[in-house]
């Protein structure tokens, strides 16, 4: 179920919003759920590298690949 949410923003904001939105032929809500939900996203993926590097630095074994490993793992190594 969907929920609404209303925000006050500066004047200036909106406008940036506004005209962003228009440029990838969206209306400003939409616009910004997309922004929104990309922002989420980075924000996981940022803690999910923070996890590795601090297994890392507590001397956790991670297993890595070389790019050619990689691709032959994947099948990509025609």
């Amino acid at each position: 179920m969907n929920k609404r949410v209303a925000i006050e923003i500066p004047e200036e904001t909106h406008k940036l919003i506004a005209r962003y939105a228009q440029e990838a032929g969206a209306q400003p809500g939409e616009y910004l759920l997309e922004v929104i939900e990309r922002h989420l996203e980075d924000l996981h993926d940022i803690a999910v590298v923070e996890a590795v590097l601090e297994r890392r630095r507590r001397g956790e074994e991670e297993r890595t690949y070389t790019w050619e490993e990689m691709e032959f793992e994947l099948g990509l190594d025609d």
